[in-house]
C-alpha cells in the first residue's frame, strides 16, 4: 500500500523522470547502433584489425559505470550529454560484436549464389548477407538496450535525470517505496524495448526466412 501511495502522490515526478530515461536511453541506443553497425560491417572486410577494435570496446565496457562518467565530467560537463556519451560507449561492444560474428556466420555458399548470379559486393551485403545475420545483430541491440536502461540510472549523479534520481533520493531518505518508484518503471521500460526491437526483427526480417 505504501509504494501504491508512493506512486500516486509522486505521479508527476516519476512520469518526467520516465520521460527522461528514455530519451537518455533511446539516443544512446541509436548512437550505438548508427556507430556499430556499419563498423562491425567494415571490420568484416579488414578482419586483421577487427579484434584489437572490438577489444577496445570489451575494455570500455570494463570500466564502472560512475568512473566512466566521472571521467566525462571534466571534458562535457553535467547534465546529459556526457551521460548519453558514456551509455552509447557502453553499447557498443554487444552491437558491434554481434554485427561482426552475424556477417562472418552467413554460409559462404549463400554469398557465392549472390556473386553467381551477378550481384554487387553492395547488393550482396543488403541483400543476402544483413538479412541472413539480422538475428543475430538484433540480439546484440536488445541486449545492449536492457543494458543501458539500467546504465541510464547513473545519470542521475550528473545531473543527467532518469528514473536514476528517485532511486539516490530513496536512499537518501531510507524510503524504500521510492527507489522502488524509479526501479519499476526502469525494469518496465527495459521489457518494452526488448519487445520493441523483437517486433522490429520480425518486421524486418523477409518472410522466407521467418521461423
Amino acid at each position: 500500500m505504501e509504494l501504491l501511495k508512493t506512486f500516486i502522490e509522486r505521479k508527476e515526478d516519476i512520469w518526467y523522470a520516465f520521460i527522461d530515461h528514455i530519451y537518455l536511453s533511446a539516443v544512446s541506443i541509436l548512437f550505438a547502433i548508427v556507430i556499430s553497425v556499419p563498423l562491425g560491417i567494415l571490420l568484416t572486410r579488414y578482419r586483421k584489425i577487427a579484434e584489437p577494435i572490438i577489444g577496445v570496446a570489451a575494455v570500455i565496457q570494463t570500466i564502472p559505470g560512475l568512473a566512466l562518467l566521472a571521467f566525462m565530467l571534466p571534458l562535457f560537463g553535467i547534465g546529459q550529454e556526457p551521460a548519453i556519451i558514456a551509455f552509447t560507449l557502453y553499447a557498443l561492444l554487444p552491437v558491434l560484436r554481434n554485427t561482426y560474428t552475424g556477417i562472418l556466420g552467413v554460409d559462404p555458399s549463400m554469398i557465392d549464389a549472390g556473386k553467381g548470379m551477378g550481384m554487387t559486393s553492395w547488393q550482396i551485403l543488403f541483400m543476402v548477407e544483413l538479412p541472413l545475420s539480422l538475428p543475430v545483430i538484433m540480439a546484440g541491440i536488445r541486449t545492449a538496450s536492457v543494458f543501458t536502461i539500467g546504465l541510464a540510472a547513473l545519470a542521475a549523479f550528473i545531473g543527467g535525470g532518469g528514473l536514476g534520481e528517485l532511486i539516490v533520493r530513496g536512499m537518501s531518505m531510507n524510503d524504500d517505496s521510492l527507489i522502488m518508484a524509479g526501479a519499476i518503471p526502469a525494469a518496465l521500460l527495459a521489457i518494452l524495448f526488448d519487445l520493441a526491437f523483437r517486433l522490429l526483427e520480425r518486421t524486418m526480417t523477409p518472410r522466407g526466412l521467418k521461423v
